[in-house]
C-alpha cells in the first residue's frame, strides 16, 4: 500500500451549484485517508466564489492560460489526477480545453465520464477521444456505456473500468420522524430532487395525478430543488410556472409542494428518508448516469422511472417500475399497482436496499483507491513512452 499520495481533482467543486461538484467533494471525502486530495476547480463563467482550503489551484472556465499553469502545477506536485468530464463544465467548443490541461499533463490521469452520447456530433467525438487517449483509466457509472464508447469514440477496452455512482455510506433518520419533522406525517410522500428543467418530465408525473389522490388522498408529490443555473439564465423560470399552473388547473394545490431551492446534502437525505416512492421521469433516453437515482436505490425507496439507460442499469428486475416515456398513463399505472399491493411495494423496497449496499461511499471510494494506486504503480514507464492509442486513422463520422 502506498502511502500520502497527493492526488489532484480536476472537476467544478461546492459551493458550485452543480451534480458534479457535488460528486467531486463526496468522492473525496471517501477515498481512504491515505490519500492527500488537492482540487483544481473549474469555476463556471464569471461566478465569483469563496472555495474551501482543499481547493488548490482555479481554473477560469474560458481561460486557456489556467488549464495550461494548472497541468505544471500538477506535474510539480501531484502523483496523479481524477477529471470529471462532462462536455459544458470546460470552456471552448465542445469542452474541448480540458485536452489542453491533458495535453501538458506529464502524470497519469483517471477520467470519470458523467455523459456519454450515443448520438454525439464530431466535434464531441474529437474531444472524448482525446481525453480517452491521454488517460490511463476510463471510469463509466453504467456498464452500459461501455459499448457505446467502444463503437461510437473507438475506445480501448481495456482502459474502461465500472464504478458506481456513490451515495451516502449511512444515516441516522427514521422515516416517520422525518414525515413529522417535514409535517408531512400521514402522508404518503412521492418525490423528484434535482435541479429543475424540462428535460426532467415533471409534467407527466403531475398529469398523472388526479386520479391517484382521488382514491390515496393522502398522496403527496414534492418537486424538490432550484432551477437549474444554466437553465434559469436563458429562460427564467418559465418551466416552474408551466409546472404551478398545470398544478392549479388540476386542483392539486394539496398535493404538489414545490421546495424550490438548492438543498445541502444533508437537507436532501431527510426529505429522501421521508419518501416512500421516487419517481425520475426524464425525458432523455440516453441519460447515462443520474446521482439522484443512486441515492434513491441506496436509501431502499421504491422507483418509478423512465427507461433511460441508467435507470436500465440500476433498476433491472424486481427493483423498482419502468414506464413510458413522456406517458402519464403509464406512470399512473405504476402507481396504482404500487398502492394497492402493499406485499409487492415491500418486497421492491427490500430489493432495492440489497441492491443499494452496493453504492455506499465507502466502496465507492475504495475502488477509486485501487486505481490510483495501479495507475501510479505503473510509472516505471514515462509518460511520453506509453503506448497510446492513434486515432488519426478512424474517422469521426457518426451515425445520426
Amino acid at each position: 500500500m502506498l502511502s500520502s499520495l497527493r492526488i489532484g481533482f480536476l472537476s467544478t467543486y461546492p459551493p458550485t451549484p452543480c451534480g458534479i461538484a457535488t460528486f467531486t467533494e463526496d468522492l473525496v471525502q471517501a477515498i481512504p485517508s491515505s490519500f492527500s486530495p488537492e482540487i483544481i476547480a473549474v469555476s463556471q463563467d464569471d461566478e465569483t466564489i469563496s472555495y474551501p482550503e482543499e481547493v488548490k489551484f482555479i481554473i477560469q472556465k474560458e481561460k486557456k492560460e489556467d488549464y495550461w499553469q494548472a497541468a505544471e502545477y500538477a506535474n510539480k506536485e501531484l502523483e496523479a489526477v481524477s477529471i470529471q468530464h462532462e462536455y459544458g463544465i470546460f470552456g471552448g467548443e465542445d469542452g474541448e480545453m480540458v485536452v489542453e490541461f491533458l495535453d501538458r499533463l506529464r502524470k497519469p490521469a483517471i477520467t470519470t465520464l458523467h455523459t456519454v452520447l450515443s448520438h454525439p456530433s464530431p466535434g464531441q467525438v474529437a474531444v472524448l477521444q482525446k481525453i480517452i487517449q491521454r488517460s490511463e483509466k476510463v471510469v463509466v457509472m453504467n456498464s452500459l456505456a461501455i459499448p457505446i464508447l467502444e463503437d461510437k469514440y473507438q475506445a480501448p477496452s481495456q482502459k474502461l473500468v465500472v464504478i458506481h455512482h456513490g451515495a451516502p455510506s449511512s444515516y441516522s433518520y427514521e422515516k416517520e420522524g422525518q414525515k413529522s419533522a417535514l409535517g408531512l406525517s400521514d402522508r404518503i410522500v412521492l418525490s423528484t430532487f434535482g435541479l429543475i428543467s424540462r428535460g426532467k418530465g415533471i409534467e407527466y408525473v403531475i398529469q398523472a395525478l388526479p386520479e391517484v389522490v382521488h382514491k390515496f388522498p393522502q398522496v403527496v408529490y414534492l418537486i424538490i430543488g432550484a432551477t437549474h443555473p444554466r437553465v434559469k439564465a436563458r429562460e427564467g423560470e418559465s418551466y416552474r410556472n408551466f409546472l404551478e399552473q398545470l398544478v392549479k388547473e388540476l386542483n392539486l394545490e394539496e398535493h404538489v409542494i414545490f421546495v424550490n431551492r438548492y438543498l445541502s446534502k444533508e437537507e436532501l437525505v431527510k426529505y429522501l428518508v421521508a419518501t416512500d416512492i421516487y419517481l425520475t421521469p426524464y425525458l432523455n433516453s440516453q441519460q447515462i448516469v443520474s446521482g439522484t437515482l443512486a441515492y434513491a436505490m441506496r436509501f431502499g425507496k421504491v422507483i418509478i422511472s423512465t427507461p433511460y439507460l441508467y435507470a436500465q442499469e440500476l433498476i433491472g428486475k424486481d427493483r423498482g417500475i419502468l414506464v413510458k416515456f413522456a406517458d402519464s398513463q403509464s406512470i399512473k399505472d405504476a402507481l396504482f399497482r404500487v398502492l394497492e399491493n402493499p406485499a409487492y411495494f415491500r418486497q421492491i423496497e427490500k430489493n432495492a436496499q440489497k441492491f443499494g449496499a452496493k453504492l455506499k461511499w465507502t466502496e465507492v471510494g475504495r475502488d477509486y483507491a485501487r486505481l490510483f494506486e495501479e495507475i501510479i504503480n505503473q510509472e516505471t514507464v514515462s509518460f511520453s513512452e506509453r503506448n497510446q492509442p492513434d486515432f488519426s486513422s478512424k474517422s469521426l463520422l457518426v451515425e445520426d
